[in-house]
């Protein structure tokens, strides 16, 4: 991803990773609907303006993509890590990411 400007790096990786970041919110979000906690809504307004400030930098991002003709697609796997491909105004490339590591640690949370 050398070759590529920095902003449209930046907007692919975001357009990568905060759905995991999604995913994470719910997840805690879950956590504290169903836990035994005393002061349960303040965590879950957090959590809540947390998943909309998410929500809304994706949209950002995915915005910018379709406006600069950007496509993301995971492809396949490559020694258990996701392979990622990306279309920028019709040159393919690819990359390997780091996310299954990521969602193993995550998973241990």
């Amino acid at each position: 991803m050398t070759r590529i400007p920095e902003h449209d790096r930046e907007m692919i990786e975001t357009a990568m990773y905060l759905p995991m970041v999604l995913k994470i919110l719910e997840r805690d979000m879950e956590i504290f609907q169903k836990g035994q906690y005393k002061l349960r809504r303040p965590y879950l307004e957090l959590i809540e303006e947390a998943m909309k400030s998410v929500q809304r930098d994706l949209k950002m991002a995915k915005e910018h993509l379709r406006k600069e003709s950007i496509s993301i697609a995971e492809v396949k796997e490559i020694l258990n890590l996701p392979n990622t491909a990306f279309i920028i105004k019709g040159m393919k490339n690819s990359i390997i990411t780091l996310i299954h590591g990521y969602e193993t640690n995550v998973k241990i949370y």
